[in-house]
């Protein structure tokens, strides 16, 4: 079956935004994905003038590449509230700026085949009430309707009506124009290279393409995040993982949300095919992994499907760091666009659980398929705080895979972080001296 491995937005594409650097602004923003953008969004909602560089392109890595899910259904609990915020962000950003988003509330589904699994969704009950979360379990004879496969496949499963998912190949550009539309400035091919402070605190960031000075830098720069940090002399354990994913030719609509079955995951998408993942990803060994073993040690086992294989991942620094000055090319530049290629074995593995899970996919092309590198942070939950030690930066990063449904949310939260503004939230479980204060780290759930 035909698969074309060549993803759409990469660094070949024309850069669509260019505005000039200006000389000051409030704000600087490092990455334009999904919560760059929104944190840029809300940032100028609060009357700060904002700058969002991207090394690259708009939504060029993994929050264009994402499964597209909206979900509260079975996160970490501390991130329950922002997420049901969120979901009510995305339906309000489907109903200002159109269908570009593509944002529905078609509801998650995630079925089980044993009783462990199905204790854990009965524990994830007392959560959802907790919270007012409208999940609900089903039974086996509803689970077997939803996927079609045989009698006896399913135990049962949890179902989220409100959850739902938008549209990861427009919905950040569309966030993006709307931005500039509204006065914002965004310059694609244009890293920060570094930022410069006076008596202690930021007061510039030196990009590309020259200076600019600002009170205030957040850094949302996905899998680069650690790279660049570690330039200013932070360390932030975090570590990358591919997953792969396809898109299937246009197919019935026997199934309008998005699902989790057992180890296969679907998207009914706009264009009538469905996005195909599954819980496999790939961890390419380097020297972030070992300088790193300490702080993952706690997570290990604790039920993702990981893969370590040999290769390169540009993220990832040599023995020893190397670190450049602000007239060096960054090592990010090197590197615009992470187009990561799909891996065969995933698509092999989405072939054999489509024909045994959902048979009305099993027989689908797949149109196209990609890959995109995820930033994980030890306990699965991102880092949303300012950094201590360097008065007006803040980090949000670390999203381990769940950063697109998040995002509005968590740009609020930022937004809020750089203004001084409560919340209203507990963020304590998002810290950043999580890593290093002798907490116990908690592992965050996986789906």
């Amino acid at each position: 079956m035909r698969s074309r491995s060549i993803f759409r937005i990469n660094d070949t594409c024309p850069v669509r935004f260019n505005d000039a650097l200006p000389a000051s602004v409030d704000v600087v923003v490092i990455g334009a994905g999904v919560i760059g953008m929104c944190t840029a969004r809300y940032l100028s909602k609060r009357g700060l003038k904002t700058l969002v560089c991207d090394k690259g392109r708009v939504a060029g890595e993994q929050s264009s590449r994402n499964w597209g899910w909206v979900r509260t259904t079975a996160r970490d609990p501390d991130e329950v509230p922002i997420a049901l915020d969120s979901a009510d962000a995305w339906a309000e950003l489907q109903e200002s700026l159109g269908d570009g988003i593509g944002f529905r509330r078609h509801g998650i589904v995630s079925l089980v085949r044993t009783e462990e699994e199905l204790a854990a969704f009965d524990a994830w009950m007392k959560v959802a009430a907790h919270y007012g979360v409208d999940s609900r379990l089903i039974g086996a004879d509803k689970a077997r309707e939803l996927s079609g496969a045989p009698d006896g496949r399913w135990l049962g499963g949890i179902a989220t009506p409100a959850d739902g998912h938008a549209e990861p190949f427009t919905a950040v550009l569309t966030l993006a124009k709307a931005f500039q539309e509204n006065g914002g400035l965004v310059r694609e091919a244009c890293a920060v290279r570094g930022v410069e402070t006076e008596a202690g605190c930021i007061s510039a960031v030196v990009t590309e393409r020259g200076r600019v000075r600002a009170g205030a830098v957040v850094c949302a720069a996905g899998a680069w995040s650690a790279m660049f940090l570690s330039n200013m002399g932070v360390r932030l354990p975090m570590l990358t993982v591919r997953n792969t994913v396809a898109r299937t030719s246009r197919a019935p609509a026997f199934f309008a949300g998005s699902g989790k079955f057992d180890d296969i995951c679907i998207r009914r998408r706009q264009d009538g095919g469905y996005t195909v993942g599954c819980d496999f990803a790939e961890h390419f060994i380097g020297a972030d992994s070992f300088r790193n073993l300490a702080s993952f040690m706690p997570s290990l086992g604790g039920g993702g499907n990981i893969a370590v294989r040999l290769g390169r991942d540009v993220t990832q620094q040599s023995f020893p760091r190397k670190k450049w000055n602000h007239e060096d090319v960054a090592p990010f530049e090197r590197h615009r666009v992470l187009n990561t290629v799909a891996s065969q074995n995933a698509l092999r593995k989405m072939r054999e659980r489509l024909a045994k899970h959902i048979p009305q996919l099993a027989d689908l092309a797949f149109e196209e398929s990609w890959a995109g590198m995820i930033d994980v942070a030890p306990d699965v939950v991102p880092v949303m705080d300012a950094i201590p030690d360097c008065p007006g930066v803040f980090l949000a990063t670390g999203f381990s895979g769940h950063g697109f449904g998040i995002g509005p949310g968590a740009g609020k939260v930022m937004a809020d972080l750089v203004t001084g503004r409560d919340t209203g939230y507990d963020l304590t479980r998002f810290r950043f001296s999580r890593f290093s204060d002798g907490s116990k780290m908690r592992p965050g759930p996986t789906l």
